[in-house]
């Protein structure tokens, strides 16, 4: 095959181009596969609350399409917050707690949502959240009945 002046900037363009993308898409899948189980359980929490608001804003007012959607949407920036910070802990010595100190505190804020839209779907009885909720938050008392 005879090469031309202008077929090797090309091919060495498109192969720089694919050995970069080899190179970010391998980084991201080690990223994943070290730390799968936080990205499953990020993806759990956020379904979880996602499908049980569905159902109960479903009941409330109807099927919301933009609702639904935005589970999806909060899902995938959950997602990529995750990655940052995971990032950052790779990147840098003496960071390992990030993603603890980040992603817990917002995944349980979550559930707790979830919990709630469980309840507002019929899934949960009223007292059973309360009782629930009350042992999460013991600190502040004992509820007036």
């Amino acid at each position: 095959m005879k090469h031309t002046a202008l077929a090797d900037p090309i091919i060495l363009s498109v192969t720089s181009l694919s050995a970069a993308c080899a190179f970010i898409c391998s980084y991201f899948l080690q990223l994943y596969m070290s730390n799968q189980d936080q990205y499953i359980a990020v993806v759990g929490v956020m379904f979880l609350d996602g499908i049980f608001g569905i159902i109960a804003g479903t009941k409330r007012e109807g099927f919301k399409t933009h609702k639904a959607l935005s589970v999806l949407r909060n899902t995938f920036v959950w997602i990529m917050i995750l990655s940052a910070v995971l990032m950052i802990e790779k990147g840098f010595n003496g960071t390992a707690w990030l993603s603890e100190v980040v992603i817990v505190p917002f995944m349980v804020f979550q559930l707790v949502s979830a919990l709630k839209n469980a309840s507002m779907a019929g899934y949960i009885k009223v007292g059973l959240l309360n009782e629930i909720l009350d042992k999460i938050d013991n600190h502040k008392g004992k509820r007036q009945e």
